[in-house]
């Protein structure tokens, strides 16, 4: 099991990129299908992030946001105004891009999603979420499960075992580190293709972002139209500067996104030490997880053609 250290490094890195959007598309619906048991309702956002209702220690209401790069649960403080079934005990100085902040922590409490329940979980204090959430939580909660997300139909699925459509879905492998899952795929410019990994975050709503390394070797800003500069800010308030531009063919697998958005930083090596894909790529897929999370499944769903 992971220590509470290493928990909050990761959720960090979640928090910080939460709120770059790349230009994101509406893309709300409603499901037509029966639910069952294992089938969890989500609402898809204009900033493409899933949002699920869930009950906080029986007593409050709450919006999540699922957030597939990160293995904690956090509320944000501006939600902890209305909850009251929170005892905070405990905090600790953390660290985030911009410097040292304080977090507050809570251990215990129960959280109930449809028919799951879960008890002896630590929620963390943060500051931002996902729009229209109040906090988020990761697929540790679905330990052991395969995950499907339907962005066809708005429902998080859990099965036993993969199902016999998976056939139909593009296989790639996943490199599975202490529950952060990353993925390879190429970005090509002209001749040149470049193979690199990513964290694959429903968080961040945009595209891909790039670590600084890869965009600093591969001399990226120098080979892409910029389209745009953005300041955004950090989990706790510090500012940080990114550039977006314009990338002619990105492959996941087999599959082409041409003329994508993608956002990477300069001048700062070191700040961002891993490259994501966000909402606005994993949406245009329906996605299967395997319980070992050894694999990812993808295929395109009736948002692909959206244009970014």
């Amino acid at each position: 099991m992971r220590s509470r250290i290493e928990i909050k490094l990761y959720f960090i890195l979640g928090l910080v990129i939460l709120h770059i959007n790349l230009n994101a598309q509406d893309s709300k619906s409603v499901s037509a299908q029966p639910l069952t048991s294992d089938t969890i309702p989500f609402i898809l956002t204009d900033h493409n992030n899933m949002i699920i209702e869930a009950i906080l220690n029986k007593e409050d209401t709450i919006q999540l946001m699922l957030h597939t790069a990160v293995n904690s649960m956090s509320i944000t403080k501006e939600a902890l105004i209305k909850i009251k079934s929170i005892q905070w005990k405990n905090s600790e100085t953390v660290e985030s891009w911009g410097g040292q902040s304080t977090s507050r922590y809570s251990i215990d409490n129960s959280l109930a999603i449809g028919d799951f329940e879960w008890d002896g979980l630590d929620i963390w204090e943060c500051e931002k979420s996902g729009r229209q959430s109040e906090g988020k939580f990761g697929p540790n909660l679905f330990e052991a499960k395969v995950i499907e997300l339907n962005f066809d139909e708005q429902n998080l699925v859990l099965h036993s075992s993969l199902p016999s459509k998976i056939n139909e879905y593009n296989q790639l492998a996943l490199i599975n580190e202490e529950g952060s899952l990353f993925i390879e795929a190429n970005s090509q410019i002209g001749e040149h293709s470049y193979l690199n990994r990513y964290l694959v975050h429903s968080g961040y709503g945009g595209t891909i972002l790039y670590d600084d390394e890869f965009a600093k070797s591969n001399n990226i800003g120098e080979q892409i139209e910029i389209i745009e500069q953005q300041e955004l800010k950090d989990s706790y308030g510090n500012i940080i500067k990114v550039n977006k531009g314009k990338l002619p063919e990105f492959f996941l697998g087999d599959q082409l996104l041409a003329d994508i958005p993608v956002g990477f930083f300069e001048g700062s090596i070191g700040r961002q030490s891993m490259s994501v894909i966000g909402g606005n790529v994993l949406k245009r897929f329906n996605i299967f997880i395997d319980a070992e999370r050894a694999y990812i499944y993808l295929k395109t769903n009736r948002l692909f053609s959206l244009a970014f």
